[in-house]
């Protein structure tokens, strides 16, 4: 924040007329409230008859029978900073993104450098294979909790879950990690409250929404993470060593390739409509943000990548915007 001091400016007295001082002198007072910042203006008017105090000792004077009465007058006047309505903000940006009648889109979006973050829709989504990253944190965090590494197999499952997107993988690992009971539990810990574990065979049908996602997020790429610094670095390398046909999602709102990801893609057979979902980080002009996009009911697979790519650039877009 720029503070700015405006000093008084005294008029110099004129030979022909009687002497009027006239000083303005004012400060700005800059204090932290719950709902931002607050400034305070505190001013002190001198006009005819009126002379602050802390210039009367030296102001010239031709008379002492035309010197101004001395008297200060102040005035307190707090003025609350506009602060960003970043959930507005983002409303407002996901206005340009086009989405087909028959298609859902929630959008949740972190600066991870001001800890700034929005949301934009509340609904409960299917993961598809983003709970791929969700079951890969789960086992990390139970290892941890039995004070182990991964095995060897576990890491070849993980890499094959994760950067393939392979489904036996996954299923090997959520069996592992003792299915939806051993994800709940997980999540419950990392702070996730509208997840809940898909059955025993249908890991792809976990129910998430995109604020929880981004919660998810924030225990894999977070300061304040249940899982440890080893178990963060090991998730973000294989996120970030994706496949290069499944290099889409919320990669495109970032600087070259400069994102870690996990996309899921699911057709669900009693409509034939595309579960398209995108999770992850990306680097734009050297702001870290953290994005989730979560959509269902479109028609075919590519417009669905297209939908979810449109959320995370104007997502991304507005918060660098509203930065600026």
């Amino acid at each position: 924040m720029d503070r700015h001091r405006a000093r008084g400016r005294r008029a110099r007295p004129s030979r022909r007329t009687p002497i009027l001082y006239t000083l303005v002198a004012s400060a700005v007072l800059v204090g932290g409230t719950a709902a931002g910042t607050v400034y305070v203006k505190a001013q002190a008017h001198d006009g005819p008859g009126l002379v602050s105090s802390s210039a009367s000792s030296s102001a010239p004077s031709a008379s002492s029978s035309t010197s101004p009465a001395v008297s200060e007058e102040a005035s307190v006047e707090p003025v609350a900073e506009p602060s960003v309505d970043w959930d507005a903000l983002l409303a407002e940006a996901m206005k340009d993104v086009t989405v087909a009648d028959t298609a859902k889109l929630s959008v949740a979006v972190l600066d991870t450098d001001s800890g700034e973050s929005a949301t934009y829709g509340d609904a409960a989504f299917d993961t598809a294979s983003i709970v791929k990253v969700d079951i890969l944190a789960t086992l990390l965090l139970q290892a941890q909790d039995a004070d182990r590494h991964l095995t060897a197999q576990e890491k070849t499952y993980a890499t094959a879950m994760i950067e393939n997107s392979d489904n036996t993988s996954a299923s090997a690992l959520w069996r592992i990690i003792g299915k939806a009971k051993g994800l709940d539990a997980a999540n419950q810990r990392f702070g996730l409250t509208d997840t809940a574990g898909g059955n025993d065979m249908l890991w792809g049908l976990t129910q998430t929404t995109a604020a929880d996602q981004l919660t998810l997020l924030q225990q894999v790429f977070g300061d304040d993470s249940k899982l440890s610094e080893s178990s963060q670095t090991y998730l973000q390398g294989l996120m970030g060593e994706i496949e290069v046909d499944q290099q889409w999602g919320v990669s495109a709102a970032a600087d070259g390739s400069k994102w870690a990801l996990k996309n899921g893609w699911l057709a669900r057979s009693t409509t034939g409509l595309w579960d398209i979902n995108s999770i992850g980080r990306v680097t734009v002009d050297g702001h870290d943000y953290l994005v989730a996009t979560l959509s269902n009911g479109n028609s075919t697979q590519a417009k669905g990548i297209s939908l979810v790519q449109a959320a995370a650039k104007a997502a991304v877009s507005a918060f660098a915007d509203g930065q600026a």
